[in-house]
């Protein structure tokens, strides 16, 4: 038994199978490229779930132990709180969180995307006396009517808290030539678009600090994605919640596997699983649960970790402080889900930032390149999907990759994403890996 913090350090040692497991596959294609713990795509590799110790004692005996699980729902003393009572116990937990990550032994930045989560950090930071804080925003080209940038959003902070800014602009030319050397840095295959912008970023910041926090995580223990508020009057939590975030249902899910990979509906086995764990009981904090505890950790931490630490860069997330997690579960699903989102985060950071970064547009990390697979971001796509290796392999059915690489734009998930890029990213990290 080996153990490694990467799964490409194990690689690295060789004697692992690598053989594809179907499993991990259709949780792959079904949750945005997250294979939940303790799978990997891979059936010679596994990994330790999220809070879990594990021992092994001389004979090869495992021991498992969970040392900590989120809990939803006020403790007795907070029965009776209003929500300015939530409002103000949120920013005194989330305040200590970001000085908690200021210690270091060099300047501390922040990865500014102009969204009210980084701006907030930016606030909280300027509020505990950070004068000239470095702040980094990325952008990319506009592709059609899809803007790549938001930098009106976090040039406005930058000049609200007087930060020097640093603003990355990427077109076409220096992000395709970069996709590769984003794709080796993965630790797992990570379809999100934004991993090349955090990459690319990365290489930037790491040039002026080496530690930088980041506004990661609040969406999912605030609730401030689409796919929350259908579930608060759900009446069959695992069915609306698949319908609202699994990137295809397993009739689809059918079509697209090549036949050795076919079988039952193990994204559904998996959701059920968790949604019958205790210490939930409403189909939105189910939905919250899942997402802090496995989507959240195998997904944007992951990412965020992988694209800094290429570069040397650490970066330290307060939103994610066990703490503010806790409390974030405790507050009322109703004052999170309320108006689009995220409410009782939005109100308390009324006192700390503009009005017009709360109450603009809710915005995303946009790389659209990479969700409407055009020129030369097609030409290598198609050329990873026709591979000798991609084809050996027979994951895909090829007669629906001829089908998304015909009509890439009509193929989106329902989280936005590029059905296309989703097959083709796995095959390019396997073949990075030299598989």
């Amino acid at each position: 038994m080996r153990f490694a913090s990467s799964l490409p350090a194990l690689l690295a040692g060789g004697d692992v199978d690598c053989d594809i497991d179907p499993i991990a596959l259709a949780h792959y294609m079904s949750f945005h490229a997250i294979v939940p713990p303790p799978r990997t795509i891979l059936k010679g590799v596994r990994k330790l779930p999220p809070a879990t110790l594990l021992e092994i004692d001389a004979e090869g005996r495992e021991t498992e132990t969970v040392y900590w699980s989120v809990q939803f729902g006020p403790h007795e003393d907070e029965r009776a709180y209003r929500q300015n009572d939530w409002e103000d116990k949120l920013i005194e937990v989330l305040r200590q969180s970001v000085q908690r990550r200021l210690v270091a032994d060099v300047p501390v930045g922040v990865l500014l995307s102009g969204g009210l989560d980084s701006s907030l950090v930016v606030g909280l930071l300027a509020e505990a006396g950070q004068s000239g804080l470095a702040t980094f925003s990325i952008g990319f080209e506009t592709v059609g009517n899809e803007r790549g940038d938001e930098f009106q959003y976090s040039d406005l902070i930058a000049r609200h808290f007087a930060t020097d800014h640093h603003q990355l602009f990427i077109d076409s030319t220096r992000a395709l030539p970069a996709l590769g050397r984003c794709v080796a840095a993965m630790s797992e295959p990570m379809v999100s678009h934004d991993a090349i912008g955090f990459y690319l970023l990365s290489e930037k910041v790491s040039q002026h600090v080496k530690v930088v926090q980041s506004g990661q995580g609040a969406d999912e223990i605030f609730a401030g994605y689409h796919w929350y508020p259908p579930m608060m009057e759900s009446r069959d939590g695992v069915a609306d919640y698949m319908r609202v975030f699994c990137d295809r249902d397993h009739h689809e899910m059918q079509k697209i596997l090549g036949p050795d990979y076919r079988g039952d509906d193990h994204a559904k086995s998996f959701i059920e699983g968790h949604f019958a764990k205790s210490g939930a009981d409403r189909p939105i904090d189910k939905a919250l649960r899942i997402d802090t505890e496995i989507m959240l950790v195998d997904d944007p931490v992951k990412r965020v970790d992988n694209m800094t630490m290429a570069w040397g860069l650490e970066a330290r997330v307060p939103f994610l402080d066990h703490a503010l997690v806790e409390l974030a579960a405790r507050i009322p699903a109703e004052l999170k889900v309320r108006d689009g989102g995220k409410y009782i985060l939005k109100e308390a950071a009324r006192k700390i930032i503009p009005h017009e970064v709360i109450d603009r547009p809710k915005g995303y990390f946009p790389v659209p390149a990479l969700k409407y697979i055009e020129g030369p971001y097609h030409d290598l796509v198609r050329d990873i999907l026709n591979a000798p290796q991609a084809r050996a392999r027979g994951l895909f059915d090829r007669a629906k990759v001829d089908e998304l690489l015909a009509h890439p734009a009509d193929h989106i998930t329902p989280l936005r994403g590029s059905k296309l890029w989703q097959v083709a990213l796995l095959e390019y990290w396997l073949q990075q890996q030299g598989l």
